[in-house]
């Protein structure tokens, strides 16, 4: 396969979850065949060591942040005529957003394929020491705007715990909500911060009685993943108290457990923080 040798179409291609190493030999192929090549840099987003090496093993490429890719007219328009990469951070269909781009291709006639990625979720559960299968609904928990906190994540989050089933809770990238500018990453304390103020509120409207909140949040087991698929990856479990002290790392997301079953309980104690 050369340069320029793929059909015209677009192309979802996943880059993995931050290290290019691990991006797949096939992706590679692909990318540096496409005549156009773009970086979605809103979804998620490459270290910037990793930014650096991109151009050298796929070629250039521009970025695209959200309005290009929910309104997408400009990338469907180049895919008419040529072949387009759209280079996504980790494994593309994990996104509501590139489902919904494929939607705009079929509507529009235009060829639309798929090069999967690694993704940091399914790093997160396999490195979280957990039983895959006792894993529920996946939650984002996004930053207050304004004064608009919805309690819907926390709510999400009782649901499992109430069915003994465990929760990776993704943690937002854009304090802005726009997905314009470059993301500044939720950090640990401030997603603490943020899921007290959501038990608070769902407290004060409801009058408590939910079994999840039935213990301090402060005391509540967590395991902080930082990250994952690059050189500094770290995991480490503790209270949220503890969780909420951790300093550094880039993109993080947490696994809230339910009660521990098997060998569980002894994968968290080895993944303890120590200040």
């Amino acid at each position: 396969m050369t340069d320029g040798g793929l059909p015209p179409g677009l192309w979802l291609i996943g880059l993995g979850p931050g290290d290019l190493g691990l991006m797949t030999s096939d992706a590679i192929e692909h990318a540096r065949a496409c005549e156009y090549r773009f970086l979605e840099g809103y979804t998620a987003t490459l270290p910037e060591d990793q930014e650096g090496r991109l151009e050298g093993l796929v070629g250039n490429w521009k970025r695209a942040m959200r309005p290009m890719v929910e309104e997408p007219n400009e990338l469907l328009s180049l895919a008419r005529e040529s072949s387009v990469a759209l280079l996504v951070v980790g494994d593309p269909m994990q996104a509501t957003t590139h489902v919904d781009l494929e939607a705009h291709c079929a509507e529009q006639g235009v060829d639309f394929s798929i090069i999967p990625g690694l993704s940091a979720t399914s790093l997160a559960i396999s490195l979280s020491g957990l039983q895959s299968y006792r894993f529920g609904r996946q939650v984002t928990l996004p930053f207050a705007y304004g004064e608009y906190l919805p309690t819907s994540p926390l709510e999400m989050i009782d649901a499992n715990y109430t069915n003994n089933l465990h929760t990776l809770v993704l943690l937002d990238l854009d304090p802005t909500g726009m997905g314009v500018k470059q993301p500044k990453p939720m950090q640990p304390k401030q997603a603490i911060e943020i899921l007290q103020a959501m038990v608070e509120k769902l407290v004060e409207n409801e009058g408590g009685g939910r079994e999840s909140m039935a213990t301090p949040i402060a005391n509540w087991d967590a395991i902080l993943l930082s990250d994952l698929g690059t050189p500094d990856q770290r995991v480490a479990s503790g209270d949220l108290l503890d969780i909420g002290e951790i300093t550094g790392g880039r993109i993080h997301c947490l696994i809230l457990p339910a009660k521990f079953v098997g060998l569980e309980r002894d994968a968290y104690e080895r993944r303890r923080y120590q200040a």
